[in-house]
Order: C-alpha cells, then sequence, then structure tokens
C-alpha cells in the first residue's frame, strides 16, 4: 500500500513554515520555512504612516506567500506525489484579526484603506488596547457576566473584543466599512477552500464563545457600546467550526496555485500552542505544555472546569474533544533574548563568536552555563512584552534588579532567561493552587531543541522532570495531524484526533531531571521574583504604568 501523506503549516510571528508527514508515524519528509517579507509592522506602515506605541501589525499577502513558497518546496525536497496527500490544516497566533470587506479582501489591500493603521490586520501581541480591555473586565465584573471566570477574571488586550473597540473608538469608519471582522487563520482557511468557517478554538479563547452559550449576550456588548450590540451576527457570525472537523475542500485555484490535488480535505484552523498537545502524544488530562518560541503558552487538558484566576481562558473541546483545554501564556520568551543580543550585547562577543563559527546565542549560553546559580547577583521580570499569565496586564514592563558595573553580558542573558522560568513556575503553582494538578511537564518549539541549558534552568526551577517533544516543529506537525483527521480514516487518515496522536505524536528519550541542589537554590531565588512579581504586578507600586504614560505623552 503506498504511504499517504498529510501537509500541516504553522503561522508564527516571524515566519510560516511547511511540513509534509507520513500519516502512519508521524516522520517528516521535508519541510519548509518562509520569513514573512513585511515582518511585524511595530513603528510604521509600508507607506512610512507612524504607528502609535503598542502596534503590531502585519501584511496578510505575507501568509498567502508563505503557501505560495512552503508547499512547493516540500513536494520538491520529498518527491511525493500530490495525489497521495490527503489533507491539509494550519495553525495561527491568535488572536489576530483583520477587517475584510463583503468579498473576503482584507481592507488594507484596498487603496483607498492602505494608508489607514487601523484596516491593517493586528497581529497577537498589539497591546494598544490595553484600556478597552480593563473597559471589557470592569462591565462584565459590574454585569455578574459568567464568561468572565472562564477567562481568569480579567480580559486581556491581546484578544478579538478589545481590539474592536479600539477600532470603534478610533477607527469608526473602519469599523462600518469592515463586512466583518476574521481571524488570519479562518481568512487562510477561506482562501484554500473558498468557505469561511471559524475556528472553534480561536473563537472560544479569544472571542469569548462558548459551546454551550455561544457568544456573550447582546446586552453586555451593549453595555461596552451601543454600537456593538449586534456584534456577533453583524461582525463575527454566529457559525462557530470543532477542531477536527473538515472546513471544505481545496479549490481548484489554490490547487494549481500551490500543485496540490483540487478537492484534498481542509480542515478547521487551531491556534498554534493548541494544536501542538497531540504532536507530542499527550491526550490524557493533566499534562502541561510548554509551546516555547517568541513567546511561550502552557496548554493543558482537565476532565474538569474549573475557573482558575489570570489564565487566558478554559473552553470545554478547546484543545481535545471531551476535555476542558486550558491556556495559559508568556508573551516574552525568545523576544526577550533577541531583543538582548540586538541592543545589549557589545561587538567584541559578536567577533568572538564569528571565531568560532557559532551564533551569539549560543556564545551566550556557553558562557551562562558556566556561572553558578545566583552568580550574578541578578534577578528579572519577564513582562517585556506585558504580562499575559497571570496578572494578565500588557502596561507592566521588564525589570532586571542587580546591575552594577562588573555585570557581565552572559549575567544579564541567564538573568533573563531564569525569569521566563520563574514565570512559568508561577503559572504551575496558579494552576495547582486552584485545584488543577499538573502531573507532568513537557515542552516543545525550537528553543526546546536548542538550549540544553535553558531546559535545565526549567526543570530546576520548577523541580519538575521535563518531557521534549521530538518534531522542532511541534505546531506544524500537530496541523498535519488535524488535515489527516479531516481527511477521514476511509481516505487513509483517521477519524479522531487521538488516533491520530497515537501514530504520529511522540516525545525524546532524553528528558531534563531538577538537580535537587540546584532546586535548593533557585527555590530562595523564585521567594525573590514572587516578592517583586507581587509588589509591581499587583499594585504595591504602579510606577511601570506611570512610566509608560509618560513616554507615550512624550511621543505625542
Amino acid at each position: 500500500m503506498k504511504k499517504k501523506y498529510a501537509i500541516g503549516v504553522d503561522y508564527g510571528t516571524q515566519s510560516g513554515r511547511a511540513v509534509l508527514v507520513d500519516v502512519s508515524d508521524g516522520t517528516v519528509a521535508a519541510q519548509s520555512t518562509k520569513p514573512y517579507t513585511h515582518g511585524v509592522m511595530e513603528e510604521y506602515l509600508p507607506d512610512g504612516t507612524r504607528l502609535s506605541p503598542d502596534w503590531a501589525l502585519e501584511h496578510p499577502l505575507d501568509y498567502l506567500e508563505v503557501l505560495d513558497v512552503t508547499i512547493p518546496a516540500v513536494l520538491r525536497d520529498s518527491g511525493v506525489d500530490p495525489e497521495d496527500i490527503i489533507g491539509l490544516s494550519i495553525d495561527f497566533t491568535a488572536c489576530t484579526v483583520m477587517p475584510v470587506d463583503r468579498e473576503g479582501t482584507p481592507l488594507c489591500l484596498r487603496e483607498e484603506w492602505e494608508h489607514v493603521p487601523h484596516a491593517w490586520l493586528k497581529l497577537w501581541k498589539h497591546h494598544a488596547a490595553q484600556e478597552e480591555a480593563n473597559i471589557c473586565t470592569r462591565v462584565a465584573g459590574e454585569r455578574g457576566e459568567t464568561f468572565l471566570s472562564r477567562y481568569g477574571g480579567r480580559v486581556s488586550s491581546e484578544w478579538m473584543i478589545p481590539k474592536l473597540m479600539e477600532i470603534l473608538k478610533e477607527a469608526p469608519e473602519v469599523y462600518e466599512q469592515a463586512d466583518r471582522f476574521v481571524e488570519a487563520a479562518d481568512w487562510v482557511i477561506f482562501k484554500l477552500t473558498g468557505q469561511e468557517k471559524r475556528s472553534g478554538c480561536a473563537a472560544g479563547y479569544k472571542a469569548f464563545w462558548n459551546k454551550r452559550e455561544g457568544y456573550p449576550s447582546s446586552d453586555f456588548f451593549k453595555s461596552l457600546d451601543t454600537r456593538l450590540e449586534h456584534v456577533a451576527e453583524e461582525k463575527l457570525g454566529r457559525e462557530v467550526c470543532p477542531q477536527g472537523a473538515k472546513a471544505g475542500e481545496l479549490t481548484n485555484e489554490a490547487a494549481d496555485r500551490l500543485g496540490l490535488r483540487a478537492g484534498m480535505a481542509v480542515g478547521v484552523a487551531n491556534v498554534d500552542a493548541h494544536v501542538s498537545l497531540p504532536a507530542v502524544g499527550i491526550t490524557e488530562p493533566n499534562k502541561l505544555l510548554m509551546i516555547m518560541g517568541t513567546s511561550t503558552c502552557g496548554i493543558m487538558c482537565s476532565r474538569e472546569e474549573k475557573m482558575v484566576p489570570g489564565i487566558c481562558g478554559v473552553v470545554e473541546d478547546g484543545v481535545l474533544p471531551g476535555l476542558y483545554g486550558y491556556e495559559a501564556g508568556q508573551p516574552c520568551v525568545g523576544d526577550h533574548f533577541e531583543w538582548f543580543v540586538k541592543n545589549c550585547v557589545p561587538a567584541s562577543y559578536y567577533q568572538e563568536a564569528d571565531r568560532q563559527n557559532i551564533s551569539i546565542h549560543e556564545l551566550l549560553t556557553g558562557k551562562a552555563s558556566r556561572l553558578k546559580i545566583g552568580e550574578s547577583g541578578l534577578l528579572a521580570l519577564d513582562w517585556w512584552n506585558g504580562n499575559r499569565s497571570v496578572l494578565v496586564d500588557a502596561d507592566l514592563t521588564g525589570m532586571i534588579l542587580g546591575l552594577t558595573l562588573t555585570t557581565k553580558p552572559e549575567e544579564i542573558y541567564r538573568a533573563l532567561i531564569e525569569a521566563t522560568a520563574y514565570g512559568m513556575r508561577t503559572i504551575i503553582d496558579n494552576f495547582e493552587q486552584a485545584g488543577v494538578p499538573v502531573k507532568e511537564l513537557y515542552a516543545c518549539g525550537g528553543i526546546s531543541k536548542k538550549n540544553a541549558m535553558m531546559m535545565q534552568i526549567y526543570a530546576d526551577v520548577t523541580n519538575r522532570e521535563i518531557f521534549i517533544g521530538v518534531s522542532d516543529q511541534s505546531p506544524a506537525l500537530g496541523s498535519a495531524m488535524f488535515g489527516a483527521v479531516a481527511a477521514g480514516k476511509k481516505n487513509g487518515g483517521y477519524d479522531t484526533i487521538f488516533e491520530a496522536a497515537k501514530a504520529m505524536g511522540r516525545v525524546e528519550e532524553r528528558t531534563y531531571r531538577p538537580n535537587p541542589e540546584h532546586t535548593a537554590v533557585y527555590d530562595r531565588l523564585y521567594q525573590e521574583f514572587k516578592t517583586l512579581h507581587d509588589y509591581f504586578g499587583r499594585g504595591g507600586n504602579d510606577v511601570m504604568k506611570r512610566l509608560k504614560k509618560i513616554k507615550a505623552e512624550a511621543r505625542r
């Protein structure tokens, strides 16, 4: 019997990647990555229009370019016959939202709107809607809205409704012109199939949608702004599709462009972190997966629905069918280290890395690994891009304590790594205190494969063994699994994601185990981290927010 394959496409913050996967065992036959041509637009639009602080936009055509480049590449590199590819699905950062017209064209692609910032696609880390998020939290709390407790008691500026509120307030003409607002993931599926199918995963975690109750009531939206009363019906659409469902079939046009077979099954889109659990073989509850990249998401399932403060949401069937999926996360991990090497490392270190023919990250990691725990005297808060869990506050900013005239770059680099580990321990502790035990800890994503020192620090800080996913492209592999499920067993795929995960998902034999001596020292440092965390993050001193306000005033 000829082998059958599926394609998974993972859209990250800086690039998109495709994998072509053998559905019998999850072996990756070929993979290809395409950086976004326009990157993340945080200061200017392509025409030079200046953006305000905390903005983050992307160009929708970059997403189609990923398909046009990576899919032909994996076909060419693997030599696989397109007739043997049974399905395709994608995953995406979220909430990454765009206004589109009646034909599904993003407004920013129309000449009359290309100079208007709010007509562009807002990336997940667009944090300029924090005021609107605060209003959402306050109004929902005052009204006793039941949905609020499912989202940890606070609304994030990264989500759908605050972003729509920001558009309505600052550019009402864009809000009125938009026929609807769609997740970028759902838009790409629309371009592949000709059918718009809303992802239940994205709607559940980012737009307050619930399997049993749907969206919040019209009265709630009216309380936010009278013009939002019918936002669900008019701008979002009430039809939401579950993970694993078939969104449609590849159109003739898309098939010709990509070199694939017309009529091939295309699965409903997923959120990038959530699709990763089956890729590492997780199908049981109470196993927390850290998806580590630009940011880190912590995803876990449970048989029970618990109200956990400071999480990003608990959604029935949101990750795996029949279970409640919990999301928490940190919005700045890989970005943390990238900021540091771009802005704070002297030229002599780059020259040393060049002489050794290694990357600057490898050089800093090597130097940092030789430091004793606590030797630098540094402690950092990992809030360079705000705090997602457990404080849910994008107005918080980063901090390093203990700098002296003898502080070296590798000491700061290690302190930043340790800060992200403390942030993850905070998330784990928060789950357990709320009655959702974390029985096993897993990791996937580029960082988990490339930086052994960092993973050992995480094991020592959390005092837990860490299992590592085999694939270096876990989200894309997870998407390929859902593509195989969309195709179904009769076409060579699987009828459930549980069957696909059993056959295609796995972890490495190597694990990271905590060192008791290291853990004892990190316990002391973590107590100091918690003191700073609560002082700056829970109202003890709002200096970060005051400074941010002064900064915004100065840039006007």
